[in-house]
């Protein structure tokens, strides 16, 4: 997994592009105290499930992989 260049502005962008996303379709509502690992899950099994993103092997998801995923969703839309 090579690493982006900026990938902690990728995956804030993320966050906030998959926090949006997950509420404008009525499917989630983030409270202030989820925590930013909590999010990522969340939004990655959202995007996985609508088919935005292609689903990693399930003995690879991590949190880790879940975040550079994210930010290379985010660097693409």
């Amino acid at each position: 997994m090579k690493k982006l260049k900026n990938e902690k502005e990728l995956l804030k962008k993320a966050i906030a592009d998959g926090v949006a996303y997950g509420e404008k379709r009525g499917v989630v509502e983030f409270e202030p105290t989820d925590s930013a690992s909590e999010k990522v899950e969340y939004i990655y099994r959202l995007l996985v499930h609508d088919k935005v993103i292609q689903p990693l092997p399930e003995d690879q998801v991590s949190q880790k992989s879940m975040r550079h995923k994210l930010a290379i969703w985010a660097s693409k839309h």
